[in-house]
């Protein structure tokens, strides 16, 4: 008998082997996506993060870890180049057999456009056209109209695109979003589309519950004036209705002009704006500089969750934490 056991185990152990090789190694640029990979894929495996916590997205070193992940990944989840320009050539390079997904090229993504001035004024997106993609590829994306630029603090930072690359903070393309992966995981592994799918319905349903979450949160305080350290936040603001009244800098890869935080000065001290707030990996300087002489508070906004376990409850926890740090502030 004990040599009919040791076969027995070895084969389970191999078929235990092969089913864990079925699921799809997948690899994702920045943590708020990952966290909705991760929890399409919640049962049946664990995708790879390769912008770690704390780092800016824009401009990244691979760590040799990071490039085996892509290296070995069969499908490659990232913002697009907007957001993360050098992947461009490291999934090329690094993950050339690996089906890769440009989240912000695909079908039903929600896109607005860079607002340029250092002031914004409200704007009724509810009128906003939905205009066809640049290149004729049937996406269907909104977009906002460019607020005008005033003297010479015109930034040209995002010249990568004319979009605004942090559409993961709009929970209607998280919802858009969490249908694509779980698409495209069960095209690779069609035995487990059940799961895959499963899991997307429930983490919409749980968005629903983070929508209403949020709106709790900042019902107290709306109509409270802040201004965001940089134009990162504004389909957050589109989703809960409760803009920003102007960003210190335009992009998080460039410093502002002095005439761009000379004009958030004067509107913080003549209009009464209630708040400024900061960001992790950025200059508390400027913050300072602006709020200067006035009462306005400050307190730190984190489109990324970088204080926060990657996983599938990082994004859900990272819009909490944006609301309730802009709740307390205000």
């Amino acid at each position: 008998m004990s040599r009919n056991l040791i076969p027995l185990s070895l084969a389970a152990t191999l078929l235990a082997g092969t089913a864990m090789a079925e699921v799809p190694r997948a690899a994702v640029d920045i943590a708020p996506l990952h966290s909705l990979v991760a929890r399409v894929m919640d049962g049946l495996g664990a995708p790879s993060l390769i912008v770690q916590s704390g780092s800016s997205p824009h401009e990244y070193s691979l760590r040799p870890s990071e490039a085996e992940a892509l290296q070995s990944a069969d499908i490659v989840f990232w913002l697009g180049e907007d957001l993360t320009p050098w992947m461009a050539g490291a999934v090329e390079t690094l993950a050339a057999d690996a089906e890769v997904v440009e989240i912000l090229e695909s079908d039903g993504t929600f896109l607005l456009e860079f607002r340029e001035g250092a002031l914004f004024e409200a704007h009724d997106h509810g009128d906003t056209d939905h205009d066809e993609h640049d290149e004729g590829e049937g996406h269907d994306h909104d977009h906002e109209e460019h607020a005008e630029a005033e003297g010479d603090h015109h930034d040209h930072a995002h010249a990568h695109g004319a979009h605004d690359p942090h559409a993961w903070l709009s929970l209607r393309n998280a919802a858009t979003w969490l249908n694509l992966i779980a698409a495209r995981l069960s095209a690779a592994d069609p035995e487990n589309a059940g799961v895959y799918f499963a899991n997307a319905a429930a983490a919409r349903d749980e968005l629903t519950t983070v929508t209403a979450e949020v709106n709790a949160i900042l019902d107290p305080v709306r109509g409270g004036k802040f201004i965001v350290f940089h134009d990162a936040y504004q389909y957050f603001e589109m989703d809960f209705e409760f803009p920003a009244s102007g960003a210190i800098s335009l992009s998080d890869a460039s410093d502002p002009s002095p005439a761009r935080i000379a004009e958030i000065r004067g509107r913080v001290a003549s209009e009464g704006v209630d708040c400024v707030l900061a960001e992790p990996q950025f200059n508390p300087g400027l913050v300072a500089a602006v709020i200067e002489g006035t009462e306005a508070k400050t307190a730190v906004l984190d489109p990324l969750g970088s204080d926060l376990d990657p996983g599938p409850e990082l994004y859900p926890q990272l819009l909490r934490n944006l609301a309730t740090s802009l709740a307390g502030c205000l």
